[in-house]
C-alpha cells in the first residue's frame, strides 16, 4: 500500500480524555515534549491557539463516526500530528517538515521563520494528502469538497495572521531592509493553498496508478520542504 492510501491516525496511547478533542489534545502533549521558541514547537504553539480559539470541536466524535472522522480540517491536523509525533520519537517524518529540525536552535533563524516554515509544510504537504484522504473516505470527488476546502482555509488564514500578530518583530526592532521583511513577503498563504488545491486534484486523478501517484506525493513532499528550507534561512 503506498502512503497516499494510508490516512493518518492517532498515534497509539495518545488518546486524549474522554469527551475531549484528539486533535487537540495530542497539539497539548506535543507542546510539553518540544522547549518553546524552538522549531515544529513555534508553529504547534501558534496552531493550538487558534484551534483552541476558534475550533474547539475538531476531531471531537466516536471512532466509528464516518462523518467526523473524515472531515478535511481533521485528517489536515493529523497528518501534521503524525509528522509532529514521529520527530518527537527520533523517527523520520515527511521531507517537507525536516527543515524544522536541525535549524531549531539556529541563532540567526527567528521564530516567525519556524513558523512560517511550518504552515508552508501544512498547506503544501498535509492539506494535499488530507483531500485524497477524505475524498476515498466519502467516496467523493474533490470538487465535492471545496466548501471543506474553503473552510479549513479560513482557519488557516486566521493561523497566518496569528504567527503575525505575535511573532513579527516591531518595525522598531527591524533593520532597514532586513532580509526578514524580505522572506514574510516573498511568501503567499493563497497561493499555497491554490497549489495544494492543483497538486491534489492532480494526486486523486493519479489513484489507480500507485506507481506514478507516489512518485508525485513524494515530488510535492519534497517541493514543500524546499520552500521551507528557504524560509529559515539565518536573517542575523
Amino acid at each position: 500500500m503506498t502512503q497516499i492510501e494510508q490516512s493518518a491516525v492517532p498515534a497509539p496511547g495518545s488518546g486524549p480524555p474522554t469527551g475531549g478533542s484528539p486533535v487537540i489534545e495530542r497539539m497539548r502533549q506535543l507542546r510539553s515534549r518540544w522547549p518553546s521558541g524552538e522549531g515544529v514547537a513555534v508553529f504547534n504553539a501558534a496552531y493550538l491557539e487558534v484551534v483552541e480559539r476558534v475550533a474547539p470541536d475538531l476531531g471531537r466524535g466516536r471512532p466509528d463516526d464516518r462523518e467526523a472522522a473524515a472531515l478535511l480540517g481533521v485528517r489536515c491536523a493529523e497528518h501534521y500530528l503524525s509528522a509532529a509525533e514521529t520527530a518527537t520519537a527520533g523517527g523520520r517524518p515527511p521531507e517537507c517538515w525536516r527543515p524544522l529540525l536541525p535549524c531549531r536552535r539556529h541563532p540567526g533563524v527567528r521564530p516567525l521563520q519556524f513558523a512560517l516554515s511550518g504552515l508552508q509544510a501544512h498547506v503544501g504537504h498535509d492539506l494535499v494528502l488530507a483531500v485524497v484522504d477524505t475524498c476515498r473516505t466519502l467516496g467523493c470527488e474533490p470538487p465535492d469538497l471545496e466548501g471543506e476546502f474553503e473552510r479549513v482555509g479560513e482557519l488557516l488564514a486566521l493561523l497566518e495572521e496569528r504567527i503575525h500578530d505575535e511573532l513579527m518583530p516591531g518595525p522598531d526592532l527591524l533593520e532597514i531592509a532586513d532580509p526578514l521583511t524580505h522572506l514574510v513577503s516573498s511568501w503567499s498563504l493563497e497561493r499555497a493553498r491554490e497549489a495544494a488545491w492543483s497538486a491534489a486534484r492532480t494526486l486523486w486523478r493519479l489513484r489507480g496508478f500507485p506507481a506514478p501517484a507516489e512518485e508525485f506525493r513524494q515530488r510535492t513532499d519534497a517541493g514543500a520542504g524546499l520552500v521551507g528550507r528557504l524560509l529559515l534561512t539565518p536573517c542575523r
